[in-house]
């Protein structure tokens, strides 16, 4: 597909209800299941690790959107495929699956943070292997039409350094932490991506 005509099709559906799905409903339910079950059990840490990694994630969506009003294309697009675009660069469904992918992926942290696997740290090493994954599967979703690379230099290497290294940094420093510090992170990246989708999306309309 064109960039150009990537980049339009997308901000034709951005926020619209045109292609709304009902599967987009239980998906949520299972969303706030997987936190409820966690919550309940008073399993702090993978609740830490997922918030980290979905507010880092909601982080990069808005500089992608920023990106786009500013350069006229983002460096990754969603034209079609899904039920509902919250921002340029991801549907509700992409949005949703990260949203537990940190605390999921916590579940694979060994007890003792200080292990080494093949000598580097379990948290790094699992880190970087589980965005390398994540980095690989996308060049899967980056052929079909529902998710573009926009750019020829933007790709499956740039992706797994800049964007899926730090995702699961976060979630698996974060899962360590202590409570306060967890709640100063996710609390802070919170307010500041809160206040950005206020402005650049609410106000501006840039995003």
């Amino acid at each position: 597909m064109h960039h150009q005509e990537a980049t339009q099709q997308a901000l034709a559906i951005l926020r619209s209800g045109e292609n709304f799905q009902w599967y987009l409903i239980p998906l949520l339910a299972l969303v706030i299941y997987v936190y409820a079950s966690e919550i309940s059990k008073k399993n702090w840490k993978p609740v830490a690790a997922g918030l980290a990694l979905y507010m880092v994630h909601w982080f990069y969506e808005i500089l992608n959107g920023l990106i786009q009003h500013f350069s006229g294309h983002a460096l990754w697009t969603v034209p079609t495929g899904t039920a509902f675009l919250l921002l340029i660069g991801v549907g509700a469904e992409l949005s949703l699956m990260f949203s537990i992918a940190g605390l999921a992926l916590s579940k694979l942290l060994p007890q003792d943070p200080k292990v080494k696997i093949l000598g580097i740290n379990n948290r790094l090493f699992l880190a970087v292997a589980n965005a390398a994954f994540f980095a690989i599967f996308e060049i899967f979703l980056a052929k079909t039409p529902a998710f573009v690379w926009v750019y020829d230099w933007w790709g499956a290497f740039p992706v797994f350094i800049t964007v899926y290294i730090p995702f699961f940094l976060a979630a698996f420093y974060c899962y360590d932490w202590k409570p306060k510090v967890q709640k100063r992170f996710i609390g802070s990246l919170a307010a500041v991506n809160a206040l950005m989708l206020v402005v650049f999306a609410g106000i501006l309309g840039w995003i």
